[in-house]
């Protein structure tokens, strides 16, 4: 699944357009390096999504096409910085 649709399934980012601006802009890391919106996200990845100040580190546990809202925690898990 692309990073941009995984961001946005995961209800990390609540549009996918806002998505690809992220990771155009290098806000969005995999792995320690810069990532396209493009990127075939896998389970194990670990991603760095800057919000302004705030970093948010993850770990993705499962890609799924479609899960409802009470589901979408359980596609990653939050890492300490």
């Amino acid at each position: 699944m692309r990073l941009d649709k995984y961001l946005k399934v995961a209800r990390l980012i609540k549009r996918r357009t806002v998505a690809n601006e992220a990771c155009d802009n290098d806000r969005v890391t995999v792995n320690g390096r810069p990532a396209k919106a493009s990127y075939d996200v896998k389970v194990g990845d670990i991603l760095e999504i800057r919000f302004g100040q705030k970093t948010l580190k993850l770990e993705v546990l499962a890609v799924a096409e479609a899960v409802r809202k009470d589901d979408a925690a359980a596609m990653y898990r939050e890492l300490p910085q």
